[in-house]
């Protein structure tokens, strides 16, 4: 049987960094990638045969819990039937419905097969209604790896202390301005400068890619509220808190109506699908209704397509975001007073089901605060919670996870890992 070490080494020859997304690198904190072979409930197991409370669930998609046995039964059948006819399919049309019925800004929705390519095709398709180039984006958000966009990303470029993304033109990068993350006076005064040129705001409504930074409701009202004045669009990435954060998503949670809206993760219930979607009259701008152009051979997958319908179905069970909230909860909470029972400067928040923990006095509310937050002191954390069984995002900037799957005696087991952590080995303040 092969190690983590084994294989990361003999990966490393073929794939680079031995790892086929950036974020799954060990790089900010040491050692080897663990390689997974199955998972189960709130649990993964590597091909060690160690098993780990997993808080990263596939970085969002598992809100379930790995192998929900109702989701693992509908991509089967579908599967059974054929992997892909690159025509249409019943069930996309389902997927539609529901996602059209349980987010508060579609009006239509076009599938994709993933969240880069949801907010590249939300992007192209502002531009295209508004015939205007400039793209504002916020320091530490990540929207996917598309040129536009790798400019102060968040994400892996953070854990790597890389804020842009060499390959991409001086050109296209000129047509995004970056501002800071929750500062409505900054986005005004760039309006007041810019607003006629300006096609779209594109924000994480929650920030996740820089670790979870909650945002400032008078924020997102400025963005709401200036992209209607100034006839730009504002578009809400909710890859990542899509059905995450609440079930109409956090545009419901904060009661903010975007012109287009990205979703991923969640929607795909594990398996590679999203989507964007928005306003009847900008969404038929889309081919092959309109100029804009957007395909894709695999989008609207019926094997994805079926693990996302199982998914939302579940997750429309009464109470289920108050249970799964609770959890998160009871994990910052705990994982805090025990920090601080030991004097470490430490906190973490949640928002639903996203969680973020912070080797700082208090929760960082912007890319600056995030980047004075004790990355070294996350780093012995994360070795010591690995070695214990518990498994957060290899790195400082990631938001974390919980599931339905996490029990009550789940989250108190890896609060008493943290307690033992932070009374044994220290990290105090005076250290």
């Amino acid at each position: 049987m092969s190690t983590n070490a084994e294989l990361f080494e003999r990966a490393q020859k073929h794939i680079p960094g031995g790892v086929n997304s950036p974020v799954r690198a060990f790089r900010s904190v040491g050692g080897a990638p663990r390689f997974f072979v199955r998972g189960q409930g709130a649990r993964a197991t590597d091909v060690e045969g160690r098993q780990y409370l997993d808080y990263v669930g596939s970085w969002g998609p598992l809100i379930l819990g790995h192998a929900h046995p109702e989701v693992i039964e509908a991509v089967r059948k579908a599967a059974a039937d054929g992997l892909s006819f690159g025509a249409p399919v019943a069930a996309e049309i389902e997927l539609a419905e529901t996602l059209c019925r349980l987010a508060p800004s579609l009006d239509m929705v076009r599938l994709v097969s993933s969240g880069t390519e949801a907010t590249m095709s939300a992007i192209r398709l502002a531009r295209g209604h508004t015939g205007r180039d400039l793209l504002v984006k916020f320091e530490g958000c990540y929207h996917g790896h598309s040129d536009s966009l790798l400019v102060k990303a968040g994400s892996g470029l953070l854990t790597f202390g890389n804020p842009s993304s060499s390959g991409v033109p001086a050109d296209t990068a000129r047509h995004t301005l970056v501002l800071p993350y929750n500062d409505a006076a900054a986005l005004e005064e760039a309006f007041a400068r810019q607003g006629d040129d300006i096609a779209a705001i594109i924000v994480e409504p929650v920030a996740g890619n820089m670790n979870l930074i909650a945002p400032d409701p008078a924020f997102l009202a400025a963005a709401r509220a200036l992209t209607v004045r100034h006839g730009a669009l504002l578009i809400f990435d909710e890859v990542m808190t899509g059905f995450r954060v609440a079930l109409d998503s956090a545009q419901g949670l904060f009661g903010i109506v975007p012109d287009l809206s990205t979703f991923g993760k969640v929607i795909g219930g594990g398996m590679p699908l999203a989507a964007f979607g928005g306003r009847r009259d900008i969404m038929e701008k889309i081919a092959p209704l309109g100029p804009v152009y957007q395909a894709g051979t695999l989008s609207g997958n019926p094997v994805a397509v079926a693990a996302g319908l199982a998914t939302l179905r579940l997750i429309e069970a009464p109470g289920f975001y108050e249970r799964l909230s609770a959890r998160a909860q009871q994990l910052c909470q705990g994982l805090t007073a025990a920090a601080r029972r030991h004097g470490v400067d430490f906190c973490a928040q949640n928002i639903g089901g996203m969680f973020g923990l912070y080797f700082a006095r208090a929760c960082p509310d912007s890319f600056a605060a995030v980047m004075r937050c004790d990355t070294a002191a996350f780093g012995r954390f994360f070795h010591a919670m690995l070695e214990d069984g518990h498994y957060f995002a290899p790195s400082a900037f990631e938001a974390g996870f919980v599931s339905a799957a996490h029990s009550e005696a789940d989250i108190k087991h890896t609060i008493a890992a943290a307690e033992r952590y932070f009374a044994g080995r220290g990290l105090k303040t005076e250290d």
